[in-house]
């Protein structure tokens, strides 16, 4: 019930958010979104988990067909039949008309049947909880990989912002290069050629800015669709990846468990493990016999040569059945069996086939982790050297002791290593999502600590 609530608060959340997005369009507003905010969203408004979710309804209805089983089922039916001309049995040269011309004949019938012993039955209700089971696990698993997705494409949309700020400084300072260089070459103090370098150098950053530009639009358009949300819907994405990288090396410390337990692939495949030896239990009932109780009251009245029902003379009788259905021998049944068996050795070797798999990946999830967090470190200290050789480089072009060549390839310099640091906190960022759904870390579980 506890989990039931919490679900149900963050799905009114997820609503409140959406509303906010389209009042603030209204007014003019931009939303400023946040992960939490876009996981909520997508899970609420996403089509995939709301499929999920109505094949959960589903099962839910299949597990109640089977318990219904047992349930007593009434049924009523009846018949009219009028003769035209009966007919007659003729024997050693005797006739009898069996019945009387233009006739009728009323038959009506109540019955009411119970199984009293149904093996298969009981079989069959533990297996479809087994298969409602298999259903929420794979609502789960949706619900994992669509929190993956969304969360790589918030981090997409930050790395491509960021990509855009360094761009833009890069497009600054080569405008700031330009005009110192034009400034000297007016006065005499350089000449042409190095003016033509800095100008080259500038408009071959404006494609490359735009690009970026248009980067951002394709990211952040990528993430309204995961959401579900409207595409013309507008927000903004705060701060940057460098205010992620003190998570990183604290994350890069905690030796987390690592255990395949809440892997959702592995789930199901205990999940399918249990329904194939449920089956093979099913199969097996078929070999007992069923019992089965049921009553009838019948009313009859014949030869009737009028429509007169009120003056009709009916017959009643009423009758109580306990029936018995022993199987001796179908060979089907012996197939079925042979059939789930080898089903179930199958899937024990794709489940130890799966494991190893997922273990390969969760090794190398972790190792890209702590590659990454190494390559961080030495990205900052590469924009540090990278800032201080082009402030060296454009004093040496400013007293004539440098190049413009020099000053180019030391903006480049920078630009790169700015653009290599953002990376690195992103592919570090893209592992650790890729490891949490790997894991089977649920977004759910951190909400509901939130809320106590």
């Amino acid at each position: 019930m506890k989990r039931q609530f919490f679900s149900r608060m963050m799905l009114t959340m997820a609503v409140a958010v959406t509303a906010v997005t389209v009042s603030g369009q209204e007014s003019g507003q931009v939303l400023n979104l946040t992960l939490d905010d876009a996981i909520r969203i997508a899970v609420s408004e996403n089509p995939t988990i709301k499929v999920a979710e109505q094949q959960i309804e589903v099962k839910k209805i299949s597990k109640d067909e089977a318990w219904q089983s047992l349930l007593p089922s009434a049924d009523f039916s009846g018949t009219i039949q009028y003769t035209v001309l009966a007919a007659v049995m003729k024997l050693n040269g005797m006739e009898f008309k069996m019945g009387s011309d233009n006739t009728s004949t009323w038959n009506g019938q109540f019955q009411i049947s119970l199984p009293v012993f149904a093996p298969t039955v009981y079989a069959t209700m533990n297996l479809t909880k087994s298969d409602l089971d298999n259903a929420i696990e794979q609502g789960r698993s949706s619900r994992l990989d669509l929190v993956n997705q969304v969360t790589k494409a918030y981090y997409q949309v930050i790395l491509a912002q960021d990509s855009y700020d360094v761009l833009c400084k890069s497009y600054d300072q080569a405008q700031k290069n330009f005009d110192l260089v034009n400034s000297m070459y007016q006065l005499g103090g350089t000449s042409e050629y190095d003016k033509i370098s800095a100008e080259v150098q500038l408009r071959s950053m404006n494609p490359t800015v735009i690009q970026a530009r248009n980067a951002v639009s394709m990211a952040k358009l990528q993430l309204t669709l995961l959401m579900g949300v409207d595409p013309d819907t507008e927000y903004e994405i705060s701060g940057s990846l460098e205010d992620y990288e003190q998570l990183l090396y604290v994350e890069s410390l905690d030796k987390s468990d690592c255990s395949l337990e809440n892997n959702t692939d592995m789930r199901q495949l205990a999940l399918s493990e249990k329904m194939l030896n449920q089956t093979l239990h099913v199969q097996k009932m078929n070999f007992l016999p069923t019992l089965a109780l049921s009553g009838s009251y019948s009313m009859q009245s014949m030869y009737n040569d009028d429509w007169k029902i009120g003056n009709y003379s009916w017959a009643k009788s009423s009758n109580v059945v306990l029936s018995m259905s022993v199987p001796i021998f179908r060979m089907g049944n012996f197939t079925k069996l042979r059939t789930t068996k080898l089903q179930i050795g199958q899937l024990a070797l794709n489940r130890d086939y799966t494991e190893r798999q997922l273990g390969m990946q969760v090794r190398n999830y972790r190792d890209n982790m702590s590659a990454n967090a190494e390559q961080v470190a030495s990205n900052r200290e590469a924009i540090q050297q990278a800032e201080k050789g082009r402030e060296i480089a454009s004093k040496r072009y400013e007293i004539g002791k440098g190049t413009i060549l020099e000053l180019n390839n030391s903006e480049v310099s920078l630009t790169q290593a700015r653009l290599t640091y953002s990376q690195s906190i992103y592919n570090y960022l893209a592992a650790k999502a890729d490891l949490d759904k790997v894991l089977g870390v649920d977004i759910e579980l951190n909400t509901d600590n939130e809320n106590k």
